[in-house]
C-alpha cells in the first residue's frame, strides 16, 4: 500500500507539473507571440493598405518595446498574486488585439501597442515565475524548457494566421487574433486557480530563484566587473535581433517580390525557438554561460547576415532558423549567469540586464526604419545589427577565455604551494 500511495503521489506531481508547464507555455504564446509580436506579420499588410509607412511602423514597434521595458521594471513594485496578474494581463492582451482592429488612429495605436508591451512583460514575469516555482515544488524543474517554447509557438501561430486572415484586411486579422487569444485563455484559465504558489517578484521578466538556487556568493571586484560585462553585452542582443524580428516579412517581400514564401519565414523563426528553448534548458551546468552566449550570439549574427548576403528562399530560411534557435536560449543563459554571480539575490542584476536588453529593442526600429525608408533597403541596418551581435560574441568569448586562464594560473599556484 505504501508503494502504491507513493506512486500515486508521484503521478499527481507529474500531472501537476505538466499542467503547469503547458499552461504557462500557452500563456506566453498569447502574451508574447500574439500580444507582443503579432505586429510583425501585420506590418506588411498595414503598409500595403496605406495605414502606415515604414517609419511610423518602426515607431509603433518601438512603443511596444518601450511598454515591455516599463512593464518589466514595474514588476518589482507589484505585490499581487501571480494567478490574478496573469489572468488580468491576458484579458487585457486579447482586448488590445481586438482594439487594433476596431480603431484606426495612429495615436490610439501607439497607446494600444505600448499597453500590449506592458501586458506581455507582466505575463512573462508572473507566469514564468509561477510555472518555474510550481515545477520546483513538483520535482520536475527540467520542464522549464517547455514553458519557454511558448513565445516561439505563439510567433508561429501569428505568422500563419496573420498571413491567412490578413487577406481580408488588417482590421479583420487583428480581431481574429484577439478571438484566438480569448479561446486559448479559456483553455488554461482554471489552471491558474492554484493558490499555493505565490508570484516571485523581480524586474527581470523571469522567476525569482527557487529554494534550490545557489547562495549569494561573496561580491568581489571581479564579480562586479563580470556583472557589468553581462549587463552591457546582454543589451547588445536586444538591438541585434530586433531589427530582423520586427521587419522580417517586409525585408523578405522586398527581396522576393511576388513570391509566396515571405509570409512563412516569420513562422519558421517562431518554430526554431522551440527546439532552441528545449536544448538550452538542458545545457549542462558545467558549461560556462559566457561561452554559450558567445556561440548563441554568433548564430544570430550569421542569421542576420544571411538575409543580406543571400537574399533567396534558402538564405532567408536558414537565417530565420539561426536567428530563432538561440532567441530564448540567450535569455536562459544570461539568467543562469546572473544567478552564478548573485545566487538568490540575482533579481536585481537580472533586472538591469532586462533594462539594457529593452533599451536595445527600443533603439533598433528607431534606427532601422528611417534609414531603410531613405535608402529603400534594410541592408545597412541589418549589417549594423550583425556587427553588434558579432562584437557581443567576441567579447563574451574574451571574457570567458580570460576567466579560464586566470583559474588555470590560480590552480597552478595552489599546486606549487
Amino acid at each position: 500500500m505504501s508503494n502504491i500511495g507513493t506512486a500515486g503521489a508521484l503521478g499527481y506531481d507529474r500531472r501537476g507539473a505538466w499542467r503547469a508547464a503547458l499552461a504557462c507555455m500557452v500563456t506566453l504564446a498569447v502574451a508574447m507571440g500574439l500580444g507582443r509580436f503579432a505586429f510583425t506579420p501585420m506590418l506588411p499588410i498595414m503598409l500595403h493598405e496605406g495605414k502606415l509607412d515604414l517609419q511610423s511602423g518602426g515607431l509603433l514597434a518601438s512603443f511596444n518595446y518601450l511598454g515591455y521595458f516599463l512593464g518589466a521594471l514595474s514588476c518589482a513594485a507589484i505585490r499581487v498574486r501571480a494567478p490574478l496578474m496573469v489572468r488580468g494581463a491576458l484579458i487585457a492582451t486579447a482586448a488590445l488585439l481586438v482594439g487594433m482592429g476596431l480603431l484606426n488612429d495612429f495615436t490610439v495605436w501607439s497607446v494600444l501597442r505600448t499597453a500590449a508591451g506592458v501586458m506581455s512583460a507582466w505575463v512573462f514575469v508572473f507566469a514564468s515565475g509561477w510555472g518555474l516555482r510550481r515545477l520546483a515544488e513538483t520535482g520536475m524543474p527540467t520542464l522549464g524548457g517547455v514553458i519557454f517554447t511558448g513565445p516561439g509557438i505563439g510567433i508561429a501561430v501569428t505568422g500563419l494566421l496573420g498571413g491567412a486572415i490578413g487577406r481580408w484586411g488588417s482590421s479583420t486579422a487583428w480581431i481574429g487574433l484577439g478571438v484566438v487569444a480569448v479561446v486559448l485563455i479559456a483553455v488554461i484559465w482554471r489552471i491558474f486557480d492554484d493558490v499555493h504558489v505565490v508570484a516571485p517578484s523581480g524586474p527581470s521578466g523571469t522567476a525569482a530563484p527557487s529554494p534550490a538556487a545557489p547562495a549569494a556568493p561573496v561580491i568581489t571586484a571581479q564579480n562586479r566587473i563580470d556583472a557589468r560585462w553581462l549587463i552591457g553585452l546582454y543589451g547588445l542582443a536586444g538591438f541585434g535581433y530586433i531589427i530582423t524580428a520586427t521587419f522580417l516579412p517586409v525585408i523578405a517581400r522586398q527581396a522576393l517580390p511576388g513570391s509566396p514564401w515571405p509570409d512563412y519565414f516569420w513562422p519558421l523563426f517562431g518554430l526554431a525557438i522551440v527546439p532552441g528553448a528545449l536544448i538550452g534548458a538542458q545545457a549542462p551546468a558545467r558549461l560556462d554561460n559566457r561561452l554559450l552566449l558567445s556561440v548563441a550570439y554568433a548564430m544570430q549574427a550569421a542569421g542576420v547576415v544571411l538575409s543580406v548576403a543571400w537574399p533567396t528562399i534558402t538564405g532567408f530560411a536558414l537565417g530565420s532558423l539561426l536567428l530563432g534557435m538561440p532567441f530564448t536560449a540567450i535569455t536562459l543563459f544570461a539568467m543562469r549567469d546572473a544567478r552564478r554571480l548573485r545566487g538568490n539575490s540575482a533579481s536585481g542584476l537580472i533586472g538591469y540586464c532586462t533594462a539594457a536588453y529593452g533599451v536595445g529593442q527600443i533603439l533598433g526600429p528607431l534606427f532601422a526604419a528611417p534609414l531603410a525608408q531613405r535608402t529603400g533597403s534594410f541592408a545597412v541596418p541589418l549589417l549594423a545589427a550583425a556587427v553588434v551581435l558579432a562584437v557581443g560574441s567576441v567579447l563574451f568569448f574574451i571574457v570567458w577565455r580570460r576567466t579560464v586562464i586566470e583559474n588555470s594560473n590560480v590552480n597552478t599556484v595552489n599546486k606549487a604551494g
